[in-house]
């Protein structure tokens, strides 16, 4: 397993990062003990989660996730071998994170509260990265759209964000802030107030980045190499379709976009066909699709860690083998061929 620098920390994370998304719904928690067995074997030190999984989100699941790592770390020991990633909800009409039945807002009085439940869930007395899972602003559903559309509505300022974060790191609840689906106007936009008010610096921001959405190089790559923001990829296999899985139609029992049917960005014009092309790589080069899928985003120079996530242990076993794939310089050179001509279907 290759690590690699997270942001300016002096923090060393896996290439692979094991989400944990699917614990408490699609996944029990027996099995997401051995699957982070199986990843910390492997030589995984990054867990990433989430105050709002599992997905999808619900009252009666929230938090399922945190509660499975939780039993896990006291079952296990060994707080200090893992780098253990969370994150607060950004502006959502959602009410049931807060006590009160508030909607959710990244405002001091909410992330202090946010911050206290994790803690609980997850059986520590501190996180290693905390992130804002999205902005406190009206923005689009990943930050980074190829079409722009202008959003109004209520906001919270990252000044008042920043500064929630700067007690907790003080406060020694949290080690390092990151952000997530954010833009690159919002993250340099944080790094400013950093700077102004000597709050925490973003290390890291968690982005949708994949064959069929490279939107991030955009703008944001340039951001993660010059301001030494780590790129923390989620959705490397775009939720399975570059499997190969749901091809021509296909709806595989217990599948995620057969039980839950919330894959609209993968089911656009043009995805089918963007797709296709790239299973055609992987099958000229004899390479499984999706481990070509996840080493794909390992070559990125602008990439930390790519996070993954499995229902089945065959699956994790597959995708963490991906960190020891290596791709010609023929597969890439027609990767990129293909998104010359297909460009970004599915931001």
């Amino acid at each position: 397993m290759q690590y690699r620098p997270l942001g300016r920390t002096g923090l060393e994370v896996s290439a692979i990062c094991l989400g944990t998304m699917t614990y408490g719904q699609q996944n029990t928690e027996a099995e997401g003990h051995a699957q982070l067995d199986y990843a910390l074997d492997c030589g995984v030190n990054f867990l990433d989660t989430a105050e709002l999984y599992s997905i999808p989100p619900s009252p009666e699941t929230q938090g399922s996730t945190e509660r499975v790592i939780g039993t896990w770390l006291k079952a296990r020991g060994g707080r200090d071998r893992v780098i253990l990633a969370t994150k607060v909800v950004g502006l959502t009409e959602m009410t049931w994170f807060r006590d009160d039945g508030s909607p959710g807002r990244p405002t001091r009085v909410q992330i202090r509260e946010a911050v206290e439940k994790s803690l609980k869930r997850l059986q520590t007395d501190y996180i290693d990265l905390y992130q804002l899972h999205w902005p406190g602003r009206p923005m689009r559903w990943g930050s980074n759209p190829t079409r722009w559309q202008a959003l109004a509505g209520e906001e919270t300022s990252i000044s008042e964000t920043l500064a929630a974060f700067d007690e907790l790191v003080k406060d020694g609840k949290i080690r390092h802030f990151g952000l997530s689906n954010e833009s690159a106007w919002g993250t340099m936009s944080f790094l400013a107030e950093a700077e102004r008010t000597g709050g925490p610096r973003a290390v890291s921001v968690q982005n949708a980045y994949n064959v069929l959405n490279r939107t991030y190089e955009t703008a944001l790559a340039e951001v993660s190499l010059r301001e030494q923001v780590s790129l923390l990829a989620y959705s490397a296999l775009a939720q399975g379709y570059l499997t190969g899985k749901y091809q021509k139609g296909a709806l595989p029992a217990g599948a995620r976009t057969t039980l839950f049917r919330r894959a609209n960005r993968y089911q656009v014009p043009g995805a089918e066909e963007a797709i296709d092309d790239y299973l055609a790589i992987a099958h000229d080069a004899g390479l499984d699709p999706s481990q070509m899928a996840i080493a794909f985003c390992l070559t990125r120079d602008f990439m930390t860690s790519v996070i993954i996530g499995a229902t089945s242990m065959d699956q994790l076993v597959a995708d963490i083998g991906a960190a020891d794939v290596a791709l010609s310089a023929e597969v890439l050179e027609r990767i990129d061929a293909v998104h010359q001509r297909r460009g970004n279907p599915c931001p």
